[in-house]
């Protein structure tokens, strides 16, 4: 509100007015998108608390050590040489706790900007760049199921290119991968490092990865016939599980006496080649339940809900229109094994006004075979003189000659 004195003196009151409009809200847009983005947001989330986890758990054990060793010095009797070498020792570690308090400072700001990152990118979603925030989001969906299907190059080249790195999850996927290439080369040794790391969080989820693998540990020192290193490895880490997987592991001792070319189906199949392969899914699925992933790619999740959103029997039937994408034989393959859409009950929109077409506003049949609603008939009647212009066809006729046709 502006308040100027005029020339005569009297002072008058003049409101200015904003005739713009307030911007339009997005909240919507992000509503609606949060519904579907929650590993999007969760995986740099859980990401950035392992970093603060694993620098909180490196600082308390170095200053733990520090303090000890600073209690062992003051309560010694040493000389001054000893004394002055034990406080060089101690400020060395002091250092080295710097730089390591700077690096893991660093990594938390990297994880803390991917977060931000990540939420700017659903904020911005809005009416005007609607098609640019679907092209973003179907890039990342291209590069989740890339990295999924172990084709990392060409995951980061589209992330590069698109400009997305932190808007997708190469480098978790790069820590998987090394564990992956591992247990397909028969090495347990990096998984087991991985289940170490995340020791608490594999514990709260009760996964059995780390038992089965040294179960496979066990297996390969008997297929080498090194059946005393397999007891003393039975002793130290499997007898702990004896009280919650006793017979498994019962039948896992039993190759011992069975040998690596055993006959019996129930001890032959420990030694196939396939234990490997179900040791890769195993750590897949805890790999993806640890940080929040859905366990299928996004792109398959996306695939068939729209999929399954458009399969009705009539997709299978001859007369199937071709607009329908059901109508081709690949998407009919890849929907087979998908439910029917829950809309039971087709719906008649009229053309013209794009209201339903019911039992109150009943569809009329032209002569030409176009169908409209009573409504919008009436109405173009009461304009052209009884007239009925068809607005597809240009087709004309009058009013008595439209026929009513009836919803059963």
């Amino acid at each position: 509100m502006d308040i100027d004195p005029p020339p005569n003196g009297n002072t008058t009151t003049t409101t200015t007015v904003d005739p713009s409009p307030p911007p339009p809200s997005n909240l919507p847009q992000l509503s609606e998108s949060l519904k579907l983005e929650h590993q999007f947001l969760r995986v740099p989330f859980e990401q950035f608390k392992k970093t603060i986890r694993s620098n909180h758990r490196a600082l308390e054990k170095d200053i733990s050590a520090v303090i000890s060793t600073v209690n062992v010095v003051a309560a010694s009797d040493l000389s001054p040489d000893d004394a002055v070498n034990h406080l060089n020792s101690l400020i060395s570690r002091l250092q080295g706790l710097k730089r390591k308090l700077e690096e893991g400072n660093r990594a938390e700001n990297i994880q803390a900007q991917r977060c931000r990152a990540r939420i700017d990118h659903l904020e911005s979603a809005d009416a005007e760049n609607m098609s640019e925030w679907n092209n973003t989001r179907l890039n990342r969906i291209l590069v989740d199921y890339m990295l999924r299907m172990s084709y990392y190059g060409t995951a980061v080249e589209l992330a590069e290119c698109s400009k997305i790195q932190d808007l997708v999850d190469i480098d978790i996927f790069q820590e998987a991968k090394k564990v992956i290439d591992a247990l397909q080369n028969k090495d347990v040794s990096p998984a087991l490092a991985w289940c170490a790391e995340n020791k608490s969080r594999l514990k709260k989820s009760k996964s059995k990865l780390e038992f089965h693998l040294r179960l496979q540990e066990f297996i390969e020192l008997v297929r080498a016939e090194n059946n005393l290193e397999a007891v003393k490895h039975a002793r130290t880490y499997l007898a702990q599980w004896g009280a919650t997987h006793m017979k498994e592991l019962q039948r896992v001792f039993a190759t011992v006496a069975f040998k690596r070319d055993t006959e019996y189906a129930i001890y032959k199949v420990l030694f196939e080649a396939k234990q490997w392969d179900f040791l890769v899914d195993e750590f897949r699925q805890e790999f993806c339940k640890l940080y929040g992933m859905t366990l299928e790619p996004l792109l398959n999740i996306y695939l068939q809900a729209g999929l399954s959103a458009l399969k009705t029997p009539n997709c299978y039937e001859d007369d199937c229109p071709k607009e329908d994408p059901l109508s081709q034989e690949p998407f009919r393959k890849l929907a087979t094994p998908l439910p029917y859409s829950k809309q039971n009950h087709s719906k008649l929109v009229c053309y013209i006004t794009k209201e339903i077409m019911d039992t109150e506003n009943p569809p009329q049949v032209l002569p030409n075979g176009y169908v409209y609603s009573t409504k919008a008939l009436e109405e173009m009647a009461k304009k052209n003189n009884g007239r009925i212009i068809c607005p597809r066809t240009d087709f004309v006729c009058n009013y008595t000659e439209v026929i009513k046709a009836y919803i059963s």
